[in-house]
């Protein structure tokens, strides 16, 4: 297949004019890359059955896009673990962890997702130097408290509370989120007002808002601007894959794509 470059991943105008242009970030899609068959495209899921040759060439083009030699991709595993990345951290460090936040500048940071909520925030300290995180919110994540924990991360490595915003990038919607009775009622146990996320449809199916749910969690975080880009991961096949999706096909295995970040000076 033919390489799409320079990658065209969507950024968000008002994240980028609200924190300037010492910081680049970027919810990349599947378009470009050099994977092939269900893999297609720009697959970086380190943990998919995709060739790894395929995956760490695709990792290298997100780095040729950031213009820098360093991404950091957690091994992720739906926890409410964040951590902090420094100059000291090599490349080829794997953390342990569903968020990481940084204040290197030329470091970039990174988390994959095939429905799942990416979640990437700026903020600065009191002395205007910017400090940014990404994060992976799927729903076991975000009920868990890693966007809480990623917040409380950024200031504790300097960032004023009120400068951080959010964005919420593709992710599966809530017209094809359909979940279980017991779903729902692990939620209104934890608390009643979370019915607020859920849609009743015909035969009783219920529906849950994911980026609606990781936007009222980073509310409660203290974090006032929060963007939803409203991607449906589900919907559209040609620039996301989709864990779901997949499974309803009863494909044998799907690809990632990738949310990052970077401090560029």
């Amino acid at each position: 297949m033919s390489i799409t470059y320079p990658l065209k991943p969507i950024q968000i105008r008002d994240f980028q004019k609200k924190h300037g242009s010492d910081i680049e970030h970027g919810f990349f899609t599947r378009e470009g890359g050099v994977s092939e068959d269900m893999y297609e495209g720009l697959n970086c899921g380190l943990g998919s059955k995709d060739d790894p040759a395929a995956v760490k060439e695709n990792i290298s083009l997100v780095k040729k896009s950031f213009a820098t030699g360093t991404l950091h991709i957690p091994v992720q595993t739906h926890s409410d673990v964040c951590q902090f990345v420094t100059l000291d951290d090599s490349d080829e460090k794997r953390f342990d962890a569903d968020a990481l936040v940084t204040k290197t500048p030329h470091i970039a940071i990174g988390i994959l997702t095939a429905d799942c909520a990416p979640v990437l925030m700026a903020g600065r300290t009191a002395d205007k130097k910017p400090v940014v995180a990404a994060a992976h919110a799927g729903w076991e994540g975000a009920f868990g408290g890693i966007l809480e924990n990623t917040v409380q991360c950024m200031v504790d490595n300097g960032a004023v509370l009120s400068s951080i915003s959010a964005t919420i990038g593709p992710a599966i919607q809530q017209k094809t989120y359909q979940v279980g009775r017991d779903f729902y009622e692990r939620f209104l146990f934890d608390d009643a007002a979370n019915d607020h996320f859920f849609k009743l449809r015909q035969y009783n199916d219920l529906y849950f808002d994911l980026p609606g749910y990781a936007a009222m969690r980073l509310g409660g975080a203290g974090i006032t601007n929060v963007i939803l880009t409203g991607h449906n991961t589900y919907d559209d096949e040609d620039l996301f894959f989709s864990y779901r999706r997949s499974t309803h096909r009863e494909e044998s295995d799907y690809g990632r794509q990738i949310s990052a970040i970077m401090i560029v000076k």
